[in-house]
């Protein structure tokens, strides 16, 4: 039998530390993204989140967050996700392939000057990837936030937010966290709280 008290313990323990080592990581990426979606958001542009599975709900999450509210009303920040249109999802995937899914909504809803913001724990996600390859060559900031190694996102992916742990729930953990304190940091850098 399970001691539920040991478990809960040692999940915690993992958490806290985990937490502490993702705010010396990704200190420096973390400013840099920041910058990028204020001037980004300041010319009119858009910030475009995607991922799969959890990622994908983490995506939602933060687009919501900036295209409604975070902290109270505001004026709403030009975000969305590319992990909701399901008829759209179902068909690329069918016509192109499921590794462009997302590339193709890249292709049709970005500009040069947005952000695009890939969530992909391993950083080995073939559709995230190649979103991000066509976010770079379309002129787009591609950023990303992973975990590990970070998988084939150094190099490509430039903010790159890496969570410095291999267990995905915690990886996943730090997102959301770090992915709302951006919310709420563009909230403050837009002078809209």
């Amino acid at each position: 039998m399970t001691d539920i008290d040991a478990f809960l313990k040692a999940e915690f323990d993992e958490h806290l530390s985990v937490a502490a080592a993702t705010l010396a990581a990704v200190r420096a990426p973390f400013a840099r993204l920041l910058d990028a979606c204020e001037i980004c958001i300041r010319a009119s542009g858009k910030i475009l989140f995607f991922g799969n599975g959890g990622s994908a709900g983490d995506a939602q999450h933060l687009a919501t967050e900036l295209a409604v509210r975070y902290v109270k009303d505001r004026a709403p920040i030009a975000a969305l996700a590319l992990t909701t249109d399901t008829s759209l999802i179902t068909a690329a995937g069918n016509d192109l392939g499921f590794d462009k899914i997302f590339a193709r909504q890249v292709e049709a809803l970005g500009r040069p000057g947005d952000v695009a913001i890939g969530i992909t724990t391993s950083g080995r996600s073939p559709n995230v990837i190649l979103a991000l390859e066509t976010a770079r060559r379309m002129g787009m900031t591609a950023a990303a936030l992973s975990g590990g190694m970070a998988g084939k996102l150094p190099g490509l992916a430039d903010p790159l937010l890496v969570v410095p742990s291999t267990t995905t729930a915690r990886i996943q953990e730090m997102h959301i966290a770090v992915g709302q304190m951006l919310c709420g940091a563009l909230e403050r850098r837009l002078g809209l709280v």
